[in-house]
């Protein structure tokens, strides 16, 4: 399946990650692929993610999991738009955690910079600004705490509780995205 929307969920691999602050993203695609999916995760060295590929809607889309480790996300993100020959401003969505958003706060953004985020960093130096990401608020650390160790432990039950709730509302919005570049199409068209 050629996918026409590339939905990348930022995190690091592996189950000592798993319940991190910083794979939010993860967590994302894959409450995405629970109720979008249409197969199971594959492996694609030559991606260098796990994917999924899946249906928003009528769209066929790809979700990724980059087995790149955090700061080398752009790496797989190349790899995937250059292979489908995708316009990354207009099929790509990146989702990702946030330290700079209260716990359970979502934003979305069509263009920006990557702030403190290294993975966002990382698809910045690939692509420019021009993509739309929905950020996952996990809260920031305690003033003069190391910002890895913080991205890199697991929320207290409290804030997990709330990082879940938001992360609940990712695939409404998804839906919401791809309808509106749906929209922005077909006006295009006529």
């Amino acid at each position: 399946m050629k996918p026409s929307f590339v939905i990348i969920g930022l995190g690091n691999p592996g189950a000592e990650y798993a319940k991190t602050r910083h794979n939010a993203g993860f967590t994302a695609v894959n409450l995405l692929a629970e109720q979008c999916g249409t197969g199971k995760w594959l492996l694609k060295q030559k991606f260098l993610c796990d994917q999924c590929e899946a249906r928003i809607i009528a769209t066929p889309t790809m979700l990724i999991k980059p087995t790149t480790f955090m700061n080398r996300s752009g790496e797989c993100a190349r790899k995937v738009i250059d292979y489908y020959d995708l316009d990354p401003s207009q099929s790509l969505l990146i989702i990702c955690d946030d330290i700079d958003l209260e716990p359970g706060t979502l934003r979305i953004r069509h263009s920006g910079s990557a702030g403190t985020h290294n993975g966002l960093q990382s698809i910045v130096d690939e692509f420019g600004e021009e993509f739309p990401r929905i950020r996952i608020g996990v809260g920031k650390q305690k003033p003069g705490s190391n910002l890895s160790n913080y991205v890199l432990s697991a929320p207290s039950d409290e804030e997990r509780k709330k990082i879940n709730e938001a992360i609940a509302k990712v695939p409404e919005l998804v839906r919401a995205l791809v309808l509106d570049e749906q929209s922005v199409d077909s006006s295009n068209s006529e």
